[in-house]
């Protein structure tokens, strides 16, 4: 197992400053996309939440922040990530587990375990899709190894009763998406997210329930950026997506309406 050195990290604010993450300079490094992840949640003081695929634990350490007395489970497939997901919890204060094991040979104790929701940020490529990275860790993060249909069934197994599932893909990968909930999960609601007002999705937050029966409900697109083109330098998010990535405030509401 070769960790990274702090010469090849960089230390990263998210929520204002709530989430101080250590992310490699130049491997796999976390934006916008977990944070909008973590605030679709609706955990309450109590829950569990396994995110599969935690990386340095951008997402679940966002959740863990917005909401006090949750207890969480991370797991990652590449030692240092999993390595720099315990550094990151322990030096935010946060009591979260990470096992370092591969989604489809995970431990038996953890196969004993179920938990109130699980989240995931799957590679985005199928595999060969995309030229791979320099970065070992990069490619690992963004290109399928594992089929996402392998994601879908081990959350599913993962989850307790009436428990949900949160994932975010790209918009081009839903009706694998779609294929994955199929017979192991239901009441599926899909919202895009574009960046800016015309333009097409370009990811999706798909949430599912263990055991929902309710109909499909493909929402109206999150936008992320005011105005329909880029003017100038700097931040131009949407007032909404600012409140998300500055307060910790949730998206949970859009998937309510």
């Amino acid at each position: 197992m070769t960790l990274f050195p702090d010469t090849d990290l960089t230390c990263n604010d998210f929520l204002n400053g709530r989430v101080r993450l250590w992310q490699p300079r130049s491997g796999y490094r976390a934006g916008l996309d977990p944070v909008l992840l973590a605030a679709a949640v609706p955990a309450t003081r109590g829950h569990t939440v396994l995110e599969l695929g935690c990386g340095a634990g951008a997402a679940i350490l966002c959740l863990l922040a917005r909401v006090q007395g949750v207890q969480g489970v991370g797991v990652e497939l590449q030692a240092p990530y999993a390595d720099l997901a315990r550094r990151n919890a322990v030096e935010n204060g946060e009591s979260l587990e990470v096992i370092e094991a591969d989604l489809n040979a995970l431990p038996a104790d953890l196969k004993q375990r179920q938990f109130d929701h699980v989240i995931a940020n799957p590679p985005y490529y199928r595999a060969g899709a995309h030229s791979p990275a320099a970065d070992k860790g990069r490619s690992v993060a963004l290109g399928e190894e594992t089929p996402l249909a392998d994601w879908f069934d081990v959350a599913a197994k993962r989850l307790a009763p009436r428990g949900y599932l949160h994932m975010i893909q790209k918009a081009d990968r839903l009706p694998d998406m779609l294929a994955g909930c199929a017979g192991r999960l239901g009441s599926v609601e899909v919202l895009p997210l574009a960046a800016r007002t015309g333009r097409a999705a370009e990811l999706v937050i798909l949430r599912a329930r263990k055991g929902g029966k309710a109909a499909f409900r493909l929402h109206a697109p999150l936008i992320s950026h005011a105005g329909d083109r880029h003017e100038k330098d700097g931040e131009s998010y949407t007032t909404q997506v600012s409140s998300v990535l500055r307060d910790g405030a949730t998206i949970c509401g859009i998937f309510d309406r």
